[in-house]
């Protein structure tokens, strides 16, 4: 039983990331989509909420509420709480806080009220990104990993993750 219950939760795991991601992504265009002349701007924001709602609401929400579900009782099934285990939930812990934070983004748009900019919104993004390094290394690694190669190995992976936006940026700034 053990097995399927894991299944089911990286299954949901794998959506809710996947949310996670697309949803930003909608985010940047909506936001950008405001900076459009009319007829345009209606019609692309009109898309875009119709597109961000049912993956907000039909995908993201409800395999959060899923790998929640599932994560307990895996953990409840195991027995125990080892130390990896431990950190790791402090990760997931500020995942959820993430997501809490892209809530209220969507409220904001939803409403028509757009506080942040495309490039503060693709940098957000990449939140997720770090989040998912640090929770599938613990998950995967789990007791072999040094703590400190752990913590160096995430921070410079930040750093070339910063490099590469601001890559990016200039990037499409040229074009």
């Amino acid at each position: 039983m053990y097995n399927y219950i894991k299944a089911l939760h990286i299954i949901f795991i794998v959506t809710w990331f996947s949310g996670l991601f697309y949803i930003v992504r909608l985010f940047v265009y909506h936001a950008e989509a405001a900076e459009k002349p009319e007829p345009a701007k209606t019609i692309l924001q009109s898309q875009y909420r119709v597109m961000i709602r049912r993956l907000w609401l039909g995908i993201t929400w409800p395999s959060a509420i899923l790998t929640l579900i599932f994560g307990p009782w895996m953990w409840w099934m195991m027995g125990s709480l080892p130390t990896w285990l431990l950190v790791k939930l402090c990760f997931v812990l500020g995942l959820y806080g993430y997501h809490f934070s892209l809530q209220h983004i969507y409220r904001q748009q939803m409403r028509g009220v757009f506080t942040w900019s495309s490039q503060q919104l693709r940098i957000w993004n990449e939140v997720a990104t770090v989040f998912l390094v640090a929770i599938v290394m613990l998950a995967t690694v789990k007791d072999s990993m040094s703590w400190a190669r752990g913590l160096i190995g995430l921070f410079l992976f930040v750093v070339v993750l910063m490099g590469a936006i601001r890559i990016y940026k200039k990037i499409r700034m040229k074009k």
